[in-house]
């Protein structure tokens, strides 16, 4: 048996830098559970869910970058953040910090001289300040109020150089204290939704109410009879019909499967005028499938999807307020 090839030079160094990364992030699971990095995280949560302003997240290079994108997910989670390029904040933004707002700065060596004149600001306004650093006797961990430490890994780069793993922690680090304040907030689904009205995760987030047709439903009583169904079926245009008791409860629907197999019964092909007078309860489904309208547009599709129909009833107290079909959810993009 011959043993597979060598990945090539090029592969074997892309696959050399997931291993390390990998063993990166280990380490700072390893130091958030057992070390002072967790009380540290906890401690930050508490600084910034409690916080009565904004939240600045300033760092440089590559730093930078993560401090942008953690800007962008605390504004997405119910944080209001925005990035402040720390040599700007020397030129006039620092007009942008107010003295309720919250600092979380970035610096993987601690020592970033543009940093200075923002912790300065810090310092005499009584910013309260966020280090997320590898430094832990750097000048921005001491000049902290909550000192993240990340441990020192080897970067991903052949060369130990370009910032790789590094950044990778910093990523992680943040995303997850923003993941701490969403729960620290209470921030729901519902509120998710307000913040990502647009785009497929936009739909996903609807409500049933926002979707369902709520004009001319298709309902008959149940003292009805089959004709009264085939007609309510062919005009209401869902392909079902829902039948409803006395008190206008949602007793069980004939939909156009249920017709066909109705059709064609062991009585033949052929729609007779007796036929036609055979009550619907004789062909209806009992106990169908309904949704509330509060439910989310994602978890409509999935019930859908997982009981094999194309359209449903939303109730409210067995009473039926709407229809939804199927083509409803994927013409908005839910899928």
């Amino acid at each position: 048996m011959t043993d597979s090839p060598l990945p090539k030079p090029a592969l074997a160094a892309a696959l050399h830098a997931i291993e390390i990364t990998r063993t990166g992030v280990t380490a700072l699971e390893e130091a958030a559970l057992h070390g002072p990095l967790g009380e540290a995280i906890d401690k930050a949560i508490g600084i910034i869910a409690d916080g009565k302003g904004r939240l600045i997240v300033t760092g440089i290079g590559k730093s930078g970058h993560i401090a942008r994108k953690l800007a962008a997910t605390f504004s997405s989670t119910g944080t209001a953040a925005y990035y402040v390029h720390p040599t700007e904040a020397g030129h006039g933004d620092l007009g942008m910090v107010d003295g309720a707002d919250v600092i979380l700065a970035l610096s993987w060596s601690g020592e970033t001289t543009e940093l200075a004149v923002v912790l300065a600001f810090a310092k005499r306004f009584d910013v309260p300040v966020i280090a997320l650093t590898a430094g832990a006797e750097s000048t921005l961990a001491a000049a902290a109020d909550a000192a993240l430490i990340l441990p020192r890994v080897r970067e991903a780069c052949p060369h130990n150089l370009a910032p790789t793993t590094s950044t990778v922690l910093q990523l992680a680090i943040g995303d997850a204290i923003a993941m701490g304040v969403m729960v620290r907030k209470g921030f729901s689904e519902t509120d998710f939704h307000i913040f990502h009205p647009g785009g497929k995760l936009g739909s996903q987030l609807r409500r049933v109410s926002e979707i369902m047709h709520r004009e001319r439903l298709p309902l008959i009583g149940d003292d009805s009879r089959m004709t009264d169904a085939i007609l309510a079926i062919s005009s209401g245009g869902f392909g079902v019909v829902g039948v409803v008791d006395g008190g206008g409860r949602l007793v069980g629907v004939v939909t156009d499967g249920d017709l066909r197999r109705f059709v064609h019964s062991d009585l033949g092909p052929h729609l007779s005028p007796g036929k036609l007078e055979t009550p619907v309860t004789q062909v209806m489904t009992r106990q169908p499938v309904t949704v509330g309208p509060q439910i989310f547009a994602a978890e409509a599709l999935d019930l859908l999807q997982n009981r094999k129909i194309s359209v449903l009833f939303v109730v409210d107290d067995q009473k039926p307020i709407g229809v939804l079909h199927t083509l409803d959810l994927l013409r908005i993009g839910v899928a």
